[in-house]
């Protein structure tokens, strides 16, 4: 099991301190006693998100009621926090605080992203006023610093982790056609890793439209076939025909696969397990192959869940071999639960389950 810290724990006392002693540097009439009483009331049954908003309010019981005013003290303080992360509590101040200053809170937030990130604060401009928001999040995919360029981007996320979706853009993703077709091969890959999630994340409601505009894209600009391979990893986990023959993997891999092991056959949680298996061409013509697998975990309820996992992509010349294998922990995590049974596991080559095996977890 892991000793890290809880994520929230980067909203802390001492980290309290600290946004206390930095916001009353820029501001001498900040009352930082009554900040951190404010702000740890409560503290340790408070999620991250949640710690993320009550500084924010705590931030602002302290500083002057014109948003002008306090904006000004909040761009002072934006260099002097310690943590990329803890520096959204500016963005937040602006979700909760100016949205009735349009012009100047989206210039705020285009501002503070080069901190830590104004993701989550723009969604609230976005279902304020969305036609307008969004023309301002355009301007931003042009932007010279890729910070601003992947807010335009990740912002705009119809179904962005730890925040509210956006079902207009689950619904139709058209409006941010443009954005997306700016950044389709940025130079950075802050950048490029974000477009590569939004188009992965319309992929669970509009794969069509997804798989429309890649196979208009050219994927011999490297950045570009980097979003596209990383943008389709749902699709190629359940084995979509097109996605797979987007990444040259569309055929029937001609493969004999041997030797499959799963080693040791019976674990405890927090043990780990060694996946080995050998692939042997059986075609005359050199193939590509995009292989995963799939662990079938079982439920509380008795039932099992299947979870597709990545191994590689690889090119096989005729009568070729290759031996793959991964190692890894089975160790609860936030997001799921493991619980005693027998855990099936699928090897996938180009979609198609080639082989399985098992192993036994127990309590």
């Amino acid at each position: 099991m892991s000793d890290a810290p809880a994520l929230k724990e980067i909203f802390n006392r001492d980290r309290l301190r600290h946004i206390a002693g930095e916001t009353l540097a820029v501001y001498p009439d900040f009352d930082s006693k009554a900040f951190l009483a404010r702000a740890s009331k409560e503290l340790d049954g408070l999620s991250v998100m949640q710690r993320l908003n009550r500084v924010s309010q705590s931030l602002h019981a302290g500083l002057p009621e014109d948003y002008r005013a306090a904006l000004d003290i909040l761009y002072e303080l934006a260099p002097r926090l310690n943590s990329a992360f803890v520096s959204m509590i500016l963005p937040e101040y602006v979700a909760l605080y100016g949205q009735h200053d349009f012009d100047r809170s989206m210039q705020a937030l285009k501002f503070f992203t080069a901190f830590g990130s104004s993701e989550f604060a723009v969604r609230h401009f976005l279902r304020r006023d969305f036609p307008r928001a969004i023309e301002v999040m355009h301007s931003w995919s042009l932007d010279e610093n890729p910070h601003v360029r992947r807010l335009a981007s990740e912002g705009c996320r119809p179904r962005l982790p730890w925040s509210f979706r956006l079902e207009n853009l689950m619904a139709d993703p058209a409006p941010v056609l443009d954005i997306l077709d700016n950044l389709k091969a940025d130079d950075s890959l802050y950048v490029r890793k974000s477009v590569a999630n939004h188009l992965n994340d319309i992929t669970k409601d509009n794969p069509d439209w997804v798989l429309d505009q890649l196979e208009g894209w050219s994927l011999e600009t490297p950045h570009s076939a980097w979003i596209a391979r990383h943008a389709l990893r749902s699709l190629i986990k359940k084995g979509d025909v097109r996605a797979l023959t987007l990444m040259g993997a569309g055929k029937k891999a001609q493969v004999d696969l041997q030797n499959l092991k799963i080693t040791p056959d019976a674990i405890s949680l927090g043990d780990r397990i060694n996946l080995s298996f050998t692939l042997k061409s059986t075609s005359v013509e050199s193939q590509r192959l995009i292989v995963d697998y799939a662990i079938h975990y079982v439920k509380k309820s008795g039932g099992t869940s299947a979870k597709v996992f990545k191994l590689k992509t690889l090119e096989l010349a005729p009568g070729q071999s290759v031996n793959v294998s991964r190692e890894q922990q089975v160790r609860n995590f936030t997001t799921r639960l493991h619980y005693a049974g027998r855990h099936e596991l699928d090897v996938l080559v180009n979609g198609e389950c080639l082989g399985r095996s098992g192993f036994d977890l127990s309590e």
